[in-house]
């Protein structure tokens, strides 16, 4: 785990000392869209960007799911990094990126902007015609492939729908805080005060989402949206790596009826298996987190099958 400092990598983890053991996770830099705005410098064209990603990284793996789901696979090309982020960072295999032949991501930043300074993270959505960063924050990249390619595409399918969005967005919001980034606020904790609140907080939230999706088969309104996708690739992540690597171990989620079966509901979406891998999941954190995970060793379980039936009619409800 590192960053750019003044143009050179270092090595170097984040500081928890002053802010009492808590992990506090930096903004993205990169907020540009992509749009058919005529005033708008990254217009929408085929062939344009590079989506660059980490199969282990959950943030990431939603950009490839909206990738997947709204038909831009022949239209915007994937770069993938290495699972084991080391001493320098994400990493590509041999020979290099596909585009320039990097070896290290961190170079790609510095290519895209010489001055940058702050944390080399993924997904990175590069514009290939002015060679730079577009944007580097997930949340935005998933609505940017939302809508902006719909012309293009002809895939109207809206996980972000205009009468939804104040829903969606209380909701992103609490599963951000307390799930998505609260299994990091657990495992990345440096005292055990911070760690406990983070825990509890963490399932606390699970609880409430078990009840809520008792009554409900997706998080709003009855249909996919894209409240659903940021919190399913943290809960297929939950009991292989979060659990024990992370210490979020009051229980597994395959212990919560409903939502290891929303899990395996929205894994079984078509298009979606497609994105997933244990191996490049499990080696990411297991062997990268050498401060938590000293021996590197990666555990060989538990289990997991997400293609078992879901049972996800909610017959009570008239929901199907």
């Amino acid at each position: 785990m590192g960053l750019i400092i003044k143009g050179k990598w270092g090595d170097q983890w984040y500081d928890t000392q002053k802010s009492n053991g808590a992990f506090i996770r930096q903004e993205s830099q990169y907020r540009h869209t992509i749009s058919d705005a005529p005033d708008n410098q990254y217009q929408p064209e085929s062939g344009r960007y590079n989506l660059y990603v980490s199969l282990a990284c959950p943030w990431a793996h939603r950009t490839l799911i909206f990738r997947q789901l709204k038909s831009l696979k022949q239209h915007i090309s994937v770069s993938i990094v290495e699972p084991e982020m080391l001493d320098k960072g994400w990493v590509f295999a041999d020979p290099g990126d596909d585009l320039y032949q990097l070896k290290h991501l961190f170079e790609l930043y510095l290519k895209g902007d010489k001055n940058y300074q702050g944390r080399v993270t993924v997904p990175v959505l590069w514009d290939k015609k002015t060679e730079t960063i577009v944007n580097n924050e997930s949340s935005e990249i998933i609505r940017i492939f939302n809508s902006a390619f719909d012309g293009l595409t002809g895939n109207q399918e809206d996980y972000y729908p205009q009468h939804l969005r104040s829903e969606i967005d209380r909701i992103n919001s609490r599963i951000y805080k307390y799930i998505n980034n609260g299994v990091y606020r657990a495992g990345f904790a440096t005292t055990q005060a911070a760690y406990e609140q983070a825990h509890e907080e963490l399932f606390m939230e699970l609880d409430r989402l078990e009840k809520h999706l008792a009554t409900q088969r997706y998080l709003v309104a009855g249909q996919i949206s894209e409240a659903d996708w940021r919190l399913f690739t943290t809960l297929l992540r939950f009991d292989a790596v979060y659990h024990g690597h992370f210490k979020c171990n009051r229980q597994k989620l395959s212990e919560l009826e409903n939502i290891s079966a929303y899990l395996r509901e929205l894994y079984q979406i078509p298009g979606v298996r497609e994105t997933v891998n244990i191996n490049h999941i499990k080696n990411h954190y297991y062997k990268s987190h050498l401060n938590i995970n000293p021996t590197g060793i990666v555990p060989a379980g538990p289990r997991l099958d997400f293609s078992a039936a879901h049972n996800r009619e909610l017959v009570s409800l008239g929901i199907n």
